[in-house]
């Protein structure tokens, strides 16, 4: 028996590919869209993938069932509770998949969604040494579970499903302390408060080290994991819903949107409503850019703050350096943002070339800054930090306003100073200052290296907590 995983980074995602060698077969659990890498190992070792397993509908990324089903023929399996427009396998509580030496045992967890379900994967009658293991998709984290707050805006609260999710993680607790435990997202995702940065635990690990699995009442626990819940990005619901479609695979959504836009094009593309995101690194950026650009790195959470930044329903160009476009497409895809018009052909050496067209970004050092806001009332510091970032040090006077947050309360930015976006590191930032720029805020500088920097070099003028805000 194989188990393998795969983590994708940039989005927390970790996916999960069972196989078999007596029967050549494999099963694909919770994959990303873009599903090369499983094609490519069934293919290297003579297997046929056969079935695809979704442990929930994902709200963070689109899942790659649909093209595993066109690609391969793999029968789709969804918890019994799901409903969906294409054909699937209802996944029943105690259903029983075996395959060669391979068992896998679905159990039913809703909690983090309705339709949640974990997988016990192990050998068939002892016939592998190796402990057995749980896929426990979005119910058990490392260091967390699964958040039970997402699906309000259909009419199920968050305490529902929490004492859903109480019952579920109550049920994974009866498992063998030895039982390996592989989640679908690690640190990172916005689908808990407290993941941990490691890829695999025990059952033993969690019940002496995850929060959500000491012995307390319901009512506790109800009260603990809906508490603290961050912010959930504006795509997850969008998300949510796509995974439930019978939708187009992203090798088409691919082929329609690498297509390659002379400058003019896409500026009568701005002109007529298009988006304009410059996935450009943050001093590139600044270096020049087109007005009504965002700027969202590709070397960061990129898909993350995509989602969260563009809409889903309005034309998407592409400005990037050259050979990246299509990698911003793919990204874009995973997240079910198949709305992509088109690229700037020729890439940031075209777009600098015509300088008339150029708008650019001041940048500034701490020291800078710190020089500057001594006495001087025309400077103004909006901080695009998460509530919890800020609470926990931030720069005195400075205004909180999130980066998810920052379009519907550009009204509380006081554009007649001198604005100083920060973030922690200078990736948020990069694209608060975008964001103002597009809304015609002319004087504003991201400071370099964000709150790192500010905090390198600390003179004692760094504060512990907040103060009240005396900007207007």
């Amino acid at each position: 028996m194989t188990l393998k995983q795969y983590y994708l980074g940039c989005l927390s995602h970790a996916s999960y590919l069972i196989a078999d060698d007596v029967t050549g077969t494999a099963v694909v659990v919770d994959p990303q869209r873009d599903i090369e890498q499983y094609l490519h190992d069934a293919a290297e070792n003579g297997w046929t993938i056969r079935h695809v397993f979704l442990t929930h509908f994902h709200a963070d990324f689109v899942a790659g069932h649909i093209e595993l089903r066109e690609t391969t023929g793999a029968e789709i399996h969804l918890g019994e509770r799901a409903t969906a427009q294409y054909e699937f396998t209802p996944a029943r509580d105690g259903d029983v998949l075996e395959f060669g030496d391979v068992r896998i045992e679905v159990l039913e967890t809703p909690g983090h969604t309705p339709e949640g379900i974990s997988l016990l994967v192990s050998g068939i009658n002892g016939r592998s040494n190796d402990p057995a293991a749980i896929l426990t998709g979005d119910t058990l984290f490392i260091g967390d579970v699964g958040r039970p707050d997402l699906m309000a805006s259909i009419g199920i609260t968050a305490d529902e499903l929490a004492n859903e999710l109480y019952d579920s993680i109550n049920r994974l607790s009866q498992l063998p302390d030895e039982t390996l435990v592989y989640p679908a997202h690690g640190a990172g995702s916005m689908c808990g408060k407290n993941l941990s940065d490691a890829t695999v635990s025990t059952i033993g690990e969690q019940k002496r080290e995850n929060y959500a699995m000491q012995p307390m009442s319901r009512e506790k626990f109800v009260e603990i994991v809906t508490a603290d819940q961050p912010a959930a990005p504006d795509y997850f619901l969008y998300d949510a819903m796509k995974n439930r479609e019978d939708r187009k695979v992203l090798a088409d959504v691919m082929l329609e949107s690498i297509r390659p836009l002379s400058l003019a094009e896409i500026r009568q593309a701005r002109d007529d409503g298009a988006q304009l995101v410059d996935v450009r690194d943050a001093a590139d950026f600044a270096s020049g850019h087109l007005h009504g650009s965002i700027n969202i790195g590709l070397r960061g959470k990129y898909a993350t703050w995509a989602g969260s930044l563009l809409r889903h329903d309005k034309p998407i160009v592409v400005i990037a350096d050259a050979d990246d476009h299509e990698e911003a497409v793919m990204r874009l895809g995973r997240i079910g943002f198949d709305n992509v018009a088109g690229y700037l052909d020729g890439g940031s050496d075209v777009l600098l070339a015509d300088e008339n067209q150029l708008v650019r970004t001041q940048r500034i050092t701490a020291h800078e800054l710190r020089n500057q806001i001594s006495g001087n009332s025309r400077i103004a510091i909006v901080d695009v930090r998460s509530p919890s970032e800020y609470s926990t040090a931030a720069i005195e006077g400075s205004l909180n306003i999130p980066l998810s947050d920052l379009e519907e309360r550009m009204e509380e930015v006081p554009l007649h100073q001198t604005i100083v976006v920060h973030c922690a590191g200078g990736y948020r930032s990069s694209a608060a200052a975008s964001l103002l720029q597009k809304q015609g805020c002319t004087d504003v500088m991201d400071l370099i290296g964000g709150f790192g920097a500010w905090e390198a070099t600390a003179n004692g003028t760094a504060s512990t907590g907040t103060t009240s805000c005396s900007l207007s």
